[in-house]
């Protein structure tokens, strides 16, 4: 692309980009992607000879579309190498990185972990010292209905921040390619930040969808859900002072309201305890209550939680 400004020349090159983990995430932002005309490459697993034939389908809230022809791949080192490679994988996937990424890689690929948890981006790096890594926080109501079937029911924004390597120019590109597909992105400057943001969400609401066994609606409805929610966001805004940042309280009334709006759900590790798959516990529970019990904050609702979670994941 060619643009003319103020009497400059800028020359603007289209990323290539590389999905891994093409479900509730890679396939929605990896979809809208391609659907505006960019270059993605996906990487499927059992989905691929559907996908292959059929395409990948998208039913959104505010828009449904089929990405067809696909460029679909069963094997990473088939792949291209990439500019930005949105890891979309759950956490407890992770391990797998190390065989996945080296083909998707040049010098200057950017590695973007689209995932819930605290400290993945940290874990990665002990893998991939020398590699360009960010983080990507997506604020979404989706999941995998089908093969190669996402559906997308409620909000979609996402944002980025830096965790290694000079990265900026490229993620600022990242986010202007999924503003163009019709995506709310933006560029944060901190991404301890926006992880614990997005933990006052994702604690209280994973885990207690699954331990009450219901949707984010009900409890929202019965008072002593909703007061239970409220203090356990309010440990994890807590605990984000005690870890260089501070979220806010207006944060965290913020997700009360966005949950009394939404569509009733059932999120990822609810959707994980019904198919009776691992649950994101590491990650969503056990990194943040480590890291803010070495900052000096003890999250007893957390930790609390944390353990309901271990012994109901324990009887499948």
């Amino acid at each position: 692309m060619i643009i003319f400004a103020d009497s400059f020349l800028w020359i603007i090159m289209k990323l290539k980009y590389a999905i891994v983990g093409t479900g509730a995430l890679g396939g929605f932002y990896g979809g809208k992607l391609a659907h505006s005309g960019q270059d993605v490459h996906f990487l499927f697993h059992s989905d691929y000879e559907f996908v292959k034939v059929n395409g990948l389908k998208i039913d959104s809230f505010n828009g449904s579309f089929l990405v067809k022809p696909v460029n679909a791949y069963q094997q990473a080192n088939q792949m291209p190498a990439c500019d930005v490679v949105l890891v979309c994988l759950k956490t407890n996937n992770n391990q797998l990185l190390r065989e996945i990424l080296p083909p998707l890689l040049h010098k200057d690929t950017v590695i973007v972990l689209v995932q819930n948890g605290l400290g993945i981006e940290q874990e990665l790096s002990t893998h991939f010292p020398n590699n360009s890594i960010a983080g990507g926080l997506a604020f979404i109501c989706s999941s995998k209905i089908g093969t190669g079937h996402i559906a997308h029911y409620d909000f979609g924004s996402i944002k980025f921040g830096s965790y290694q390597g000079e990265n900026t120019e490229k993620l600022e590109q990242v986010c202007n390619d999924l503003k163009q597909a019709g995506i709310k992105a933006e560029f944060s400057q901190n991404l301890n930040e926006a992880r614990w943001q997005k933990l006052v969400w994702n604690i209280p609401y994973n885990g207690l969808t699954v331990v009450l066994n219901t949707t984010t609606d009900r409890m929202m409805k019965q008072p002593d859900s909703r007061q239970l929610i409220w203090e356990i966001m309010m440990e994890v805004v807590e605990a984000s002072k005690y870890c260089s940042t501070d979220v806010g309280e207006n944060f965290a009334h913020k997700m009360m309201y966005m949950t009394d709006k939404m569509t009733p759900y059932a999120p990822s590790m609810k959707v994980d305890f019904d198919a009776k798959r691992p649950m994101e516990i590491q990650a969503i529970y056990t990194n943040p209550i480590q890291t803010a019990l070495k900052a000096g904050y003890n999250m007893k609702k957390v930790s609390m939680l944390e353990q309901q979670l271990h012994f109901i994941q324990s009887l499948y």
